[in-house]
């Protein structure tokens, strides 16, 4: 048996500091749902083809499943845990949970961190461009609709009722 060499890391995940050993070939979403406990980043299908493991590194939509963990030392990474601050929703968060923009919510952490960032880009001037700009995130349940709605919301700015 090959003795697995460890590599010491560190990276800030939401506002808070970890330093880590981990094998090399480590995906960021492995180290975090197993290593860490943050298990609200989901894993679906570990291909990068799905978009529920986006994570927001350094302000930018990444793949964590993609990601080595050791490529990202230093980042600053932002999951779904903390989207949220002081005990107050993202604005994005209420808008998926008034335009019903989830069923069993398994994409639901990746559609928002996916979101947060298409929208941090400012490129998606249209409906169809949000569309388009989120088309890597997949919902098998059929929300794609009401999640476009929440985006739009927040993008416009005016409340939907």
């Amino acid at each position: 048996m090959m003795d697995q060499q460890l590599i010491s890391t560190s990276f800030t995940i939401n506002r808070k500091e970890y330093k880590v050993s981990v094998a090399p070939w480590s995906s960021l979403l492995d180290v975090m749902r197993e290593t860490l406990d943050l298990t609200g980043t989901k894993k679906g299908c570990d291909h990068g083809q799905c978009g529920a493991c986006t994570v927001l590194i350094n302000g930018k939509r990444v793949l964590s499943c993609l990601t080595l963990a050791v490529m990202k030392e230093g980042a600053e990474i932002t999951t779904i845990e903390g989207i949220a601050e002081d005990g107050k929703l993202h604005p994005l968060q209420q808008a998926f949970i008034d335009h019903d923009a989830f069923q069993c919510g398994y994409c639901t952490p990746g559609q928002i961190c996916s979101a947060i960032g298409m929208l941090q880009e400012g490129k998606a001037q249209s409906r169809a461009e949000v569309k388009e700009l989120m088309s890597g995130n997949l919902c098998r349940c059929g929300a794609n609709t009401n999640i476009i709605d929440a985006i739009m919301e927040i993008k416009e700015g005016a409340a939907h009722a």
